[in-house]
């Protein structure tokens, strides 16, 4: 995307999706050496093979130019000879993150470049955690689990981390660790015994243990944020749902009174159980009324000293929120997107995964799985589409406008839509994925949800007659 195309607006055209589509040179290297490492923590670093032991080597080399070259190195050489601390073991899960984070640098520098856009340089920093004897009891059990390898994981190794865990709740400075932590332990505890199981997720809990360990020395509890005010246009939200969680991530534009449009996120999220899921998710998050509002409306919002953090967070106050004029997220993301600042990564979240850069697309068609445009391709990601909203998989097929994030997933570009345009009895269509943030608007699930009852309700009595008694 050249600044200025097309009159500055922000539609993603196929020579774009031609550039993205030549990956660095490097990255396939760089991910295959991080993949070994990964492997190492299935067996267990307690008995490395010569693989394992190669992988370690794999990656001395390919950080030995950076400062974190002498300590991964002297860490790789005590690790093949038995030799097995939280100092070794954090070396090396410092260089799989620096490797994931110059993978996450070189993809994002590609995106940069092929539409044209720019993102902020990272002023943040992180604080050192606390020496104390709840960080050693967090290193002492990652090094455990590190030792046994996923495969030797079983409830009592699990089990062995849950006063560390309580410890770590009851101290508010130490919440990050402690949520990831939580988390951390309830997957693997639902996965015992994991030497049963055929397929493990072995790079999603390679990545889980990584930043536990690194949070251990750096965790600073609340990120740095200056207070902004100015207008909110909102792009489309992506809903991240779990068994016993759902987040709301709300991708939008700001604009502030310095001049500056940035591209911002919004996150709320809750707590729930598995039973509750599709449209009733919503409920869950009614405390913000305001931001539901302006989802279901197509709205903007009027913002008031709400704390930006560096890495484009709004941390949302919904009393700081008013409704402002309807803001057709279409039209927002072809007229404004295009010159928004994005934001900067933060050291411990620059890895691929977390790439998510909203963009525009028109006048495209989808086939085989895909977006084509101009003989170009772009994988379109149907899968993961959440239940609480009336985009579906044949409203993306059927579709000839998107607003989407790409995001890089098993090695490749992806689409996620999170809004399409479409064309029913000669007359468009939008459907978003937060167009049911107010309650769903089709008569069949709500014919559908009135015969089912209201899940979130018939909870919340239950749990206020046990509080009662």
């Amino acid at each position: 995307m050249v600044p200025g195309h097309h009159g500055g607006d922000a539609l993603m055209l196929g020579v774009q999706m031609a550039a993205l589509a030549e990956i660095p040179t490097a990255v396939p290297d760089a991910v295959a050496v991080v993949a070994g490492i990964d492997t190492a923590l299935v067996n267990g670093f307690g008995r490395l093979g010569d693989q394992d032991g190669a992988a370690l080597a794999a990656m001395a080399g390919a950080v030995s130019g950076s400062p974190l070259g002498a300590a991964v190195a002297d860490a790789a050489a005590k690790l093949g000879a038995g030799s097995i601390g939280p100092e070794e073991l954090s070396a090396v899960a410092a260089g799989r993150a620096a490797l994931l984070g110059a993978v996450h640098d070189a993809l994002a520098e590609r995106f940069d470049s092929a539409l044209g856009r720019t993102r902020s340089a990272w002023e943040g920093s992180d604080e050192p955690a606390r020496p104390d004897d709840l960080v050693v009891g967090c290193r002492s059990w990652l090094q455990e689990v590190a030792i046994t390898g996923w495969r030797g994981v079983d409830h009592d190794l699990v089990a062995a981390a849950d006063r560390t865990v309580a410890a770590l709740w009851a101290e508010p400075t130490l919440r990050r660790p402690a949520v990831l932590l939580d988390g951390f332990t309830a997957e693997l505890r639902a996965a015992c015994p994991i030497a049963t199981l055929d397929k493990l997720p072995t790079r999603r809990w390679a990545d889980l243990w990584t930043r536990a360990l690194l949070s251990t020395w750096r965790c600073a509890d609340i990120p740095h944020a200056a207070t902004v005010s100015g207008r909110l246009l909102i792009l489309g939200v992506d809903v991240h749902e779990h068994g016993t969680a759902v987040q709301a991530q709300i991708h939008g534009v700001l604009e502030t009174g310095d001049g500056l449009t940035r591209r911002v996120r919004v996150s709320v999220g809750a707590a729930k159980v598995d039973t509750i899921v599709g449209p009733a998710i919503w409920e869950l998050l009614a405390d913000h009324r305001q931001l539901l509002r302006a989802l279901a409306e197509h709205r903007a919002l009027a913002v008031t000293d709400l704390p930006l953090t560096a890495s484009g967070d709004l941390l949302w106050r919904d009393d700081r929120a008013e409704l402002d004029a309807p803001a057709d997220p279409f039209t927002t993301a072809r007229v404004r997107l295009a010159d928004a600042v994005g934001p900067a990564a933060p050291p411990l979240e620059r890895d691929p995964v977390h790439l998510a850069e909203p963009v525009l697309l028109e006048g495209y068609r989808v086939r085989d799985g895909a977006v084509e445009l101009d003989g170009h391709r772009l994988a379109v990601d149907v899968e993961r589409l959440p239940g609480c909203g009336p985009l579906t998989p044949s409203a993306v097929t059927s579709s000839s406008a998107c607003i989407g994030l790409v995001r890089w997933d098993a090695g490749r570009w992806m689409l996620r839509p999170l809004a399409v345009r479409r064309m029913v009895k000669g007359a468009p269509v939008d459907a978003h994925n937060g167009d049911w943030a107010l309650g769903p608007t089709d008569p069949k699930v709500v014919k559908a949800l009135a015969k089912s009852g209201d899940s979130v309700a018939v909870l919340r009595e239950r749990a206020g007659r046990l509080l009662r008694k």
